[in-house]
């Protein structure tokens, strides 16, 4: 249905509320993301300018976020990570539907904590990696894995899960984890990756993950920007 044009209501209100029926509704999930300013003035024959007042309004009532080169975003729209459930993090994220990438930052052989030498020894493997959703960063994940994975082609599978990667390596599956989420403050490359400021208020997973025999798999960090993401655990009993 188109505008009303010779509503004493402005044009750019009625998008506003159009927009905003749409997006109570739940028309822009999974991903949140909103049509171009070009797309939304086709749709409605207007300017631009039309529907950055429309947007400008939205955005004052906190019912939409601008990320600069990015797009524009619901505000409440989350993703949602079940913890009841062993995946990984892209994983979870591709199953919701969302256009997740991964990108590879590094990974490099180091001393193994003290607390993972009687699994992987004196030296293991940590890579890096970030996650992301319609090329906006979501978490930044650290991973401690066997030094044996050292060799592995990271640059080029770097939109392959670490569970997949340890299958195909180590030969074994991941069949078991414990998970511990906390919360603190960005800093350092968590900051500076998440495109956050230092001191932002940040969740973080940790999550040990184990073959069957119960000997450790991985060891990995998880720093999610909090605004759109939420872990999830569900509990039935029976009658």
């Amino acid at each position: 249905m188109g505008l009303v044009r010779e509503n004493a209501t402005a044009m750019y209100r009625q998008i506003a509320v159009r927009l905003r029926d749409e997006i109570a509704a739940g028309l822009f999930e999974p991903s949140g993301r909103l049509p171009g300013e070009a797309e939304i003035g086709n749709r409605f024959a207007v300017s631009r300018v039309t529907v950055r007042m429309a947007l400008d309004l939205l955005e004052t009532e906190g019912l939409i976020v601008r990320r600069k080169g990015k797009g524009t975003f619901t505000a409440d729209t989350r993703m949602r990570h079940p913890l009841d459930t062993l995946r990984s993090f892209h994983e979870s994220l591709k199953l919701q539907g969302l256009n997740a990438t991964m990108r590879h930052l590094r990974a490099d052989i180091t001393s193994t904590p003290r607390e993972l030498r009687d699994h992987f020894g004196e030296h293991c493997l940590v890579a890096v990696r970030l996650h992301l959703v319609d090329n906006s960063p979501v978490a930044l994940g650290r991973s401690i894995l066997p030094s044996a994975l050292a060799p592995y082609d990271w640059m080029n599978a770097q939109h392959t899960p670490i569970y997949s990667i340890l299958d195909d390596v180590i030969g074994k599956p991941v069949c078991g984890a414990d998970v511990e989420i906390k919360a603190t403050a960005a800093e350092g490359e968590a900051a500076a990756m998440l495109e956050v400021r230092p001191g932002t208020p940040l969740l973080v997973m940790d999550r040990r993950s184990y073959f069957a025999d119960q000997s450790t798999a991985v060891q990995s960090t998880f720093f999610v920007r909090p605004e759109r993401y939420s872990f999830i655990l569900s509990h039935r009993w029976g009658g």
